[in-house]
């Protein structure tokens, strides 16, 4: 049960600081943890006319690889099925969609995030 709360921790601090990212870059956190039957999207952004649904991955270690190469293309396909489910519940009229991917990691000033802007 530990690790379980453990890796809810550490995805849940993840996506903080993912959230915390965009609106420093100025970008307004339009949902996080945006769920249906079919799955979640961590964090959904907007800044002017762009629209930027964002899957936050976060490790407390590289050893099992880097967050970023845990995004499969059956996750793409998900993620792109879902921003379309996301806008016919809530329509940006005049926005472009872009995916992006937050890779985030433990550092020795806080958690380190990397945004990969348009990843797929």
């Amino acid at each position: 049960m530990n690790v379980v709360v453990d890796r809810r921790e550490v995805g849940a601090l993840g996506e903080q600081a993912a959230a915390a990212w965009y609106v420093a870059a100025g970008y307004a956190i339009v949902a996080r943890n945006w769920r249906v039957r079919g799955g979640e999207i961590d964090i959904v952004a907007r800044r002017g006319r762009v629209l930027v649904i964002c899957e936050v991955k976060t490790r407390s270690s590289s050893a099992f690889g880097l967050p970023v190469e845990a995004i499969t293309r059956a996750k793409q396909l998900r993620l792109r099925k879902l921003a379309g489910l996301f806008l016919e519940a809530q329509p940006q009229p005049g926005c472009g969609v872009r995916f992006d991917v937050a890779s985030v990691m433990p550092g020795a000033a806080g958690p380190k995030v990397e945004i990969i802007e348009a990843a797929f």
